[in-house]
């Protein structure tokens, strides 16, 4: 009937009438039989991850079913993912003896993260665990307490993350491990990293477009990813795409992404199978990598990936209750959920685990009997829970000194082109452990100068193949994230220049990484790492030009609601300061950096030695914008943002020019987060260095570049906020001109004349006197400006000159009064 659920077990793809020219693609050799010590090895190991695996989901108790199982046995909430398991303890098996026997340094990243019973298993196994967590040392104690405390308060997570030896993939949120594999493998040229992805994982389209990072890896100098799509026909609920595909589906697929398949799938000797074929993959890697080395590389080389099908919840029970468990979706989570009140299941539950045989596997203290010991890698470096990439292997940037690049106080220069003369600089003192990843946006974001010295780095164009470019560009957020982090959690420093408006896309990927950054904080084991640093330019205050889609701060607000040991957002308001704050967050660990600035030229109001100390500061008062050095104002404005800034300077020059009796403080902070709370963030001010900054009791107007509740969340907690008003990006724009994005949100010189006004008239009794006249005047300049943009399609002459503080003011003060 149409839309009848169909229930079978391990649905298998159609056969197809493969062409000769698409066999010819793919590798089905024949498997070979192993010597029986590593089959025996290999089979042993495979039934012991698979046993502790699955008691890990199940048991509080008799672990080694000394007894048969009784209901008290079974723990009070199952959690856990059973269905991709026997897939992953597959692999991680032969993983290890492809590190014993080929001295291989292998990392193994896993992109269906819920199937961490499987890898914890394999960890415990192979030692990895004990050697980072002693409660969970390779013994009768260790196994009792790594099957009992999972999923439950105290012990490990259902899912992959930093407390797992090995992991640099969160794994939460599907998508990005073949992002991540590729960008651990760069500028490590003796790493491979064998990742599987998930057929319901390669449903998601981060996971379609990271197929193409291969066309990006140089063999010369990076290493060699080793995908492995695990083909086991279901996700949580439902058939998968994969899973319905034939061979030729599938080799076609792969061919057109670049690659070779070989599929793994002879269940009747899988071991066999699938160690032939993790054989043949290397050595194919290894034969792309010494063409490269030798000066001949191969143009558009085709990676191995191999294609393993085996059935979801491999060797759970068949039927339960009448319906198909091994083989179908209703594997993926707990395939026996009853247990704990049903004596059919509890019994079918002792006949699953026993199934394993864990007498022949378990020593009586505990321990593994020596033919699983025998395929695990004796140098505990090579072991795959072991490998000092994963945890402690930080490349501390070489960085010049930035002022070097400084610019000239005074006059204009853009903050990109400034800061592109550091980086390129940075790029060739840090050959083998810097990168740029960057969407095809780093010459429209003004950038280029780190091509000076370097490259892109595109292995499939005839013009940058076998260059060794540092600068990967390809238009997809998400795998120049996925890569960042891949980079970043072995060791390097990446940077992620994006145009503003389109960093949302990687939010969620931003804070899986976050969270796993968090509880690798908490480890003991794991190493300072560098931050992840982005830069935010082409933003919504000079992006008129492309229209309101382009118009987008949002990014800020995902950042700042990361925890405040993490969490850190600059917006530098020139060049000079721009470079000092780059050269800060490159040289930073273990935060997430944001950068905002502006691209286009921009007045320069600091040297550099002003700049290193108002960025050492986070902000601070600009005297030369403000009525006797800022002493004993009526009313603080404050800029926020490069643009945002500009119209705040505007403003203090109009209001000394209209307002002689006015008296004005202007703050600039460029280290958004000391607005926080005393105590809310590390880089918080105190209340009293707060009140010296702002003042006790003035009124305060913010122009802020983000959402106006970003300073209200920051600001709350602090003392005597009746007297703040805020300013900022109210999703308005358009195609139009750079001063009109100002007037149409509220932050123009216009609007901060009016603010500093009415909060000035609240203390100067003078400026109260003659408010209202003098904010119908100021309405008038603004109509008047409005009215000579919207006839000329332009900003009127000298809107962005240099404000200048003599009284005279820029030219197109005069605007509305003139007429």
């Amino acid at each position: 009937m149409p839309g009848e659920e169909i229930d079978r077990p391990n649905p298998q793809p159609l056969p197809s009438q493969i062409d000769d020219h698409v066999l010819q693609l793919a590798v089905k050799l024949g498997n070979e039989k192993l010597d029986e010590s590593t089959y025996t090895g290999l089979q042993e190991f495979r039934r012991a991850a698979n046993y502790i695996a699955a008691a890990m989901i199940f048991l509080k108790d008799n672990v080694l079913l000394e007894r048969d199982l009784q209901f008290e046995d079974i723990k009070p909430r199952l959690l856990g993912h059973w269905g991709t398991c026997p897939g992953l303890t597959l692999v991680y098996s032969h993983l290890n003896l492809l590190a014993t026997q080929q001295k291989q340094d292998i990392i193994f990243v896993v992109g269906p993260g819920h199937g961490a019973p499987g890898i914890l298993s394999s960890l415990w196994l192979e030692g990895s665990l004990g050697k980072f967590y002693p409660e969970y040392s390779r013994n009768k104690e260790g196994l009792h307490r790594l099957i009992t405390k999972f999923s439950t308060p105290g012990g490990f997570p259902s899912h992959i993350n930093a407390e797992t030896p090995g992991a640099i993939h969160e794994g939460g949120e599907l998508g990005y491990a073949l992002s991540v594999a590729f960008g651990a493998v760069m500028d490590k040229p003796d790493l491979i990293v064998a990742c599987v992805v998930g057929d319901g994982e390669s449903e998601s389209g981060p996971t379609a477009t990271a197929w193409h990072a291969a066309k990006y890896i140089d063999p010369q100098e990076s290493g060699a990813v080793l995908p492995i799509v695990h083909v086991n026909g279901f996700k949580i609920s439902e058939r998968t795409i994969y899973g319905c595909m034939d061979d030729k589906e599938m080799v076609t697929l792969f061919t057109g992404y670049g690659y070779q398949c070989r599929f793994v799938e002879d269940l009747e000797d899988i071991d066999a199978d699938m160690c032939r074929s993790m054989e043949w993959a290397l050595a194919e890697i290894h034969k792309i990598q010494r063409a490269a080395r030798s000066g001949k590389p191969i143009m558009k080389p085709r990676w191995p990936v191999l294609i393993m099908r085996t059935p979801k919840g491999w060797g759970a029970p068949k039927k339960v209750h009448g319906q198909f468990i091994e083989g179908s979706f209703r594997a993926h989570q707990v395939p026996l959920m009853a247990a704990k009140s049903d004596p059919s299941e509890l019994k079918q539950l002792q006949e699953w685990l026993e199934s394993y045989k864990p007498d022949e596997l378990f020593t009586k203290d505990g321990g593994v009997v020596k033919a699983i010991l025998d395929i695990i890698p004796a140098d505990e470096s090579k072991r795959l829970g072991q490998q000092i990439d994963t945890y402690g292997s930080h490349e501390v940037l070489n960085i010049p000194d930035w002022k070097n690049y400084g610019v000239k106080k005074g006059g204009q220069a853009s903050c990109m082109q400034t800061i592109g003369e550091l980086l390129d600089q940075v790029l060739i003192d840090n050959p083998k452990c810097m990168r740029v990843f960057s969407p095809d946006e780093l010459v429209s974001n003004k950038l280029d100068a780190v091509f000076n010295h370097t490259g892109r780095n595109f292995q499939w164009d005839e013009f940058s193949n076998a260059r060794g470019g540092r600068v990967i560009e390809i238009l997809s957020e998400h795998t120049c994230q996925g890569m960042l982090q891949g980079y970043t959690l072995t060791g390097r420093t990446g940077l992620f220049p994006s145009y503003e408006s389109f960093l949302g896309i990687i939010h969620t990927m931003m804070v899986q990484y976050s969270k796993f950054n968090k509880m690798a904080r908490e480890t003991t084991w794991r190493k300072d790492i560098s931050s992840l640093n982005y830069l935010e330019t082409s933003t919504w205050t000079r992006q008129e030009h492309n229209g309101f889609s382009h118009q987008n701060p949002s990014f800020i607000g995902a950042v700042l609601n990361l925890k405040p040991s993490a969490a850190r957002v600059y917006l530098p308001p020139d060049a000079n300061t721009f470079l000092s704050t780059l050269a800060h967050c490159l040289r930073s660990t273990n935060y997430v950096n944001l950068m905002v600035g502006s691209k286009q030229p921009q007045p320069v109001f600091l040297s550099p030695e002003e700049a290193d100390n108002h960025c050492r500061a986070g902000a601070s008062v600009w005297k030369f914008a403000s009525t006797d050095d800022g002493l004993n104002p009526d009313v603080v404005i404050v800029g926020i943002g490069a643009e945002l800034t500009f119209e705040v300077i505007e403003a203090a020059a109009m209001l000394r020019k209209l307002i002689p009796s006015l008296r004005v403080r202007v703050v600039n902070v460029t280290d958004l987060l000391i607005l926080k709370h005393q105590g809310g963030h590390p880089h918080a001010l105190s209340h009293e260095d707060f009140d010296a900054l702002f003042t006790a009791d003035c009124p305060i107007h913010f122009n802020y570049h983000g959402y106006g509740d970003e300073i209200k969340g920051l600001l709350f907690g602090r003392p005597s906020l009746s007297r703040v008003s805020v300013a900022a990006y109210s999703e308005e724009g358009s195609t139009t001109t750079p001063l009109d994005m100002m007037l149409r949100n509220g932050v123009s010189r216009y609007h901060v004349v009016e603010a500093a006004i009415r909060g000035a008239a609240k203390r100067n009794e003078k400026v109260r006197l003659d408010m209202h006249e003098t904010l119908g005047g100021i309405r008038h300049d603004l109509a008047k400006v409005q009215e000579y943009i919207m006839k000329n399609g332009e900003d009127p002459s000298g809107t962005y000159d240099t404000p200048s503080f003599d009284g005279t003011g820029s030219k197109h003060r005069d605007v509305g009064y003139a007429d």
